[in-house]
C-alpha cells in the first residue's frame, strides 16, 4: 500500500470572515484565498494536572509511588506564517474580484481588519478601512475594543484541487501580531501571528469568494526602494536625512485567551481578551556625519539628557515613491539612542516606540497601500 505524503508547498490557506454581530459566517460566505510562504504552522496543547504519592514506609517497608495524569482543558489554539505585502488595484469586475470599482485593496487586507477592529465586513470594505481609487487607507480609530475581530482558518494540506487532501480548521482565529521586515535584498514580508479556540479535521472548506491578484506577479514591494523621513519636533524642528539599510515594524495586541476551570470537564478556550497596543521597531543606517545626518541624531539623542521622552514623526517608504508600495506613518515615536555597529563600514542601529498623541487615542500608526 502506497503511503499518502503531504509537502507544504501544495498547501493552501483560507481566511473565512465571521460576522461580529453573529459570531458565526456571514451568509455570503466571504472567504479570501491567503498566499502563504513556507514556514506556516498551527498546533493547541492540552493543560494538565499531576497527582502523586508521597508517602512514608508501611511497617512491610512498602511505599506507593504512582501518580496518575488529568486533562484541565485545552490551550488555546496558536498559528502562523508569513504573507508578502502586495497592494493592488482592484479591476472593478470578474470572479473574484475584490471590489465593484477599480480602488485599491490589498491581498492580505483580511487579517489586517482583524488586527485593527471588529473586522466587519460590508459593501467590499472593512471597518477601519478607506479604500479609493488612489489607495488604501488603514487606521487603529475602532481598536480600543475588549475584544477584535475573529476569523476561521482553513489549512489545506495537498493543495484545493482534486486528490486527496487533508483539511484542519481553527475556530475563532484572533490576529495578535504583525511584524513587517523589509531588509534590504529581500520582498516586504508580514509576519502574522494569533490563536484560536479549538483545531478540527474537516471533510470540506468554502470556496474563496475573493482571490484577485493572487496570482498577479507585479504587486511585490522591493525593499531597496525603501525611503525614511524623520523629523523632530523637541527640542527644535529638525529634518534628518538617513538612508536606510534595513528596519522592522512589530504591531501587537497583547492578547490573552480565556478559558474556564471547571472540575470534572475538558473545558474549551471561550475567546479573546485585548491587551496592551504596541507599536515598536528598529531601523539601520551607516554613520554618516553629514549635516543632519545619522551622527546628528546619534549625538542629539545622547546629549538630551533632558527630554524625558522625544517626539519623532517617522514615514516609511516601503518600496520608494512608486506603485506598488506600502506607507506606515507614525507621527510620535520615542527614539532610543542608537546603538553603533562595528562592521566594514559602521552602522547604527534605532529603536522606536510609536505613541499616540494621548494616552486614550489610537493613532500609533496609520498604514497605506497603493498598489500598481
Amino acid at each position: 500500500m502506497a503511503d499518502t505524503l503531504y509537502f507544504s508547498r501544495d498547501s493552501k490557506v483560507y481566511i473565512e470572515a465571521v460576522d461580529p454581530s453573529t459570531g458565526a459566517p456571514y451568509s455570503s460566505s466571504v472567504v479570501w484565498e491567503m498566499p502563504v510562504l513556507d514556514g506556516f504552522s498551527f498546533s493547541q496543547a492540552t493543560n494538565t494536572s499531576e497527582i502523586t504519592l508521597n508517602e512514608m514506609a508501611s511497617t512491610a517497608g512498602v511505599s506507593r509511588r504512582g501518580r496518575q495524569m488529568f486533562t484541565d482543558s485545552y490551550a488555546p489554539a496558536e498559528w502562523s506564517f508569513s504573507t508578502y505585502a502586495r497592494p493592488f488595484k482592484s479591476a472593478g469586475t470578474g470572479t473574484g474580484a475584490a471590489d465593484s470599482a477599480a480602488k485599491h485593496h490589498a491581498v492580505e487586507e483580511a487579517l489586517w481588519a482583524m488586527m485593527v477592529g471588529d473586522a466587519a465586513y460590508a459593501a467590499t470594505t472593512f471597518t477601519g478601512f478607506a479604500a479609493t481609487t488612489s489607495e488604501l487607507a488603514i487606521d487603529f480609530d475602532s481598536s480600543n475594543k475588549t475584544t477584535l475581530g475573529t476569523c476561521n482558518l482553513y489549512f489545506v494540506l495537498g493543495g484545493a484541487g482534486a486528490g486527496t487532501k487533508t483539511i484542519y480548521k481553527v475556530a475563532n482565529c484572533c490576529v495578535n501580531e504583525a511584524g513587517l521586515d523589509f531588509d534590504i535584498d529581500g520582498i516586504t514580508t508580514i509576519n502574522w501571528s494569533g490563536m484560536g479556540t479549538i483545531i478540527s479535521e474537516e471533510s470540506s472548506f468554502p470556496a474563496a469568494t475573493v482571490f484577485e491578484a493572487v496570482t498577479s506577479t507585479g504587486n511585490f514591494i522591493r525593499n531597496r526602494l525603501t525611503s525614511l523621513t524623520a523629523v523632530s519636533s523637541t527640542p527644535t524642528v529638525t529634518t534628518y536625512s538617513l538612508v536606510l539599510t534595513g528596519g522592522s515594524v512589530t504591531i501587537s495586541n497583547n492578547m490573552t485567551f480565556l478559558t474556564p476551570e471547571t472540575l470534572g470537564t475538558i473545558n474549551q478556550p471561550l475567546g479573546h481578551v485585548t491587551g496592551t497596543r504596541t507599536v515598536s521597531g528598529s531601523f539601520t543606517c551607516y554613520l554618516n556625519a553629514d549635516s543632519n545626518s545619522s551622527a546628528d541624531l546619534f549625538e542629539n539623542l545622547i546629549e538630551g539628557t533632558t527630554t524625558i521622552t522625544n517626539d519623532f514623526d517617522l514615514l516609511f517608504k516601503v518600496g520608494g515613491t512608486a506603485a506598488p508600495r506600502l506607507e506606515l506613518q507614525m507621527a510620535h515615536c520615542h527614539l532610543e539612542v542608537p546603538s553603533h555597529g562595528i562592521d566594514d563600514i559602521i552602522s547604527l542601529e534605532t529603536a522606536f516606540h510609536a505613541l499616540p498623541s494621548a494616552i486614550n487615542e489610537t493613532d500609533e500608526i496609520t498604514i497605506k497601500y497603493v498598489g500598481a
